[in-house]
């Protein structure tokens, strides 16, 4: 088998390369940026453009299915030129992709996509599954509902579709974590708004598994990337000062606070979505990290002990 992954070398990319690699599945990727452009026997890399519509065709060679994380982040701050970037890269990515697929007489039957939670409406009450019919009235909403439709078009070409929603990713090496682990280690850490709000997350691992999980077995359909058991805001910055031992002295981080430091994207922080994974877990996948404790402690515990064998190594040298 041989996957194009477009967005490889980003976080989630990066640890689902490594997967498929330890499965003995063979990696063709495109990327913006010609310097991380690299060529071996089951890790490939190709050039493309979406803005401008252009791709090497070269890329779809042996080609079954594709994996798409492709799009600008949507954690900067929402002025008008970045919102259009954000909604932009993700629907020229997938339209470059179908019009070169048109002119494909290939096997390629399955599109893994990658979509986010933040298409469900803002609650503090209810438990969102996939059936869930209602999109979020926010700039999240939009961007998610409008980069499914284009995923869905996919279908059109014979190929079956999956759609990934995925909640708040835990590692230690980049999105969301690191970020909310930083005014804990500052000793500023404090819930944000009221510290009710619900946070579904995913450690990277089982992220990256899930995804492979869906590949290896042809699953089509939305499912959601997250873990079993959301947490509230305020648990989860007490867990991440427990493993960072640090202290929680500060009151809540008043909503006006946040808004008036980010601007519209403080609703990134604020909105709450309640998620269910009970539908990929009746397909037969099984979390490694369920719980937010342990997940956070296995990530921080990793980290701790890859600190060790630097220091060693520095001292050896």
């Amino acid at each position: 088998m041989k996957v194009l992954i477009t967005g490889a070398t980003g976080l989630i990319g990066g640890a689902i390369v490594k997967v498929l690699q330890s499965k003995g599945i063979a990696v063709n990727y495109l990327t913006t940026q010609k310097r991380k452009i690299e060529q071996s026997e089951d890790y490939r890399g190709f050039y493309w453009n979406p803005s401008k519509g252009e791709l090497d065709m070269a890329c779809f060679d042996g080609v079954d299915a594709i994996i798409n994380l492709a799009g600008a982040s949507i954690a900067k701050r929402w002025t008008p030129i970045h919102k259009k970037k954000v909604l932009s890269s993700r629907i020229n990515s997938l339209q470059t992709l179908y019009r070169a697929m048109e002119k494909l007489d290939s096997s390629i039957g399955l599109l893994i996509s990658a979509s986010a939670i933040g298409i469900y409406p803002d609650s503090l009450s209810k438990f969102y599954d996939e059936q869930e019919l209602q999109v979020d009235d926010s700039f999240v909403g939009e961007v998610a509902q409008k980069w499914e439709a284009e995923v869905d078009t996919f279908k059109n070409l014979g190929v079956n579709v999956s759609k990934i929603r995925i909640g708040i990713v835990l590692s230690d090496q980049g999105g969301a974590l690191p970020q909310m682990a930083l005014p804990v280690k500052k000793y500023v850490g404090a819930p944000l708004g009221s510290g009710e709000q619900w946070q579904s997350w995913i450690h990277i691992e089982d992220l990256a598994q899930l995804f492979v999980f869906i590949l290896e077995n042809d699953l089509d359909g939305v499912y959601n990337g997250v873990a079993p058991n959301p947490v509230t805001n305020a648990k989860m910055t007490k867990e991440l000062a427990r493993n960072l031992d640090r202290p929680l002295w500060l009151p809540h981080v008043p909503k006006f606070v946040l808004k008036m430091l980010l601007g519209k994207m403080s609703y990134l922080l604020l909105a709450s979505q309640r998620v269910s994974s009970k539908k990929i877990e009746n397909e037969g996948f099984a979390f490694q990290h369920p719980n937010i404790c342990l997940a956070l402690q296995h990530i921080y515990a990793e980290k701790d002990e890859n600190a060790s064998v630097d220091s060693v190594s520095e001292e050896l040298v």
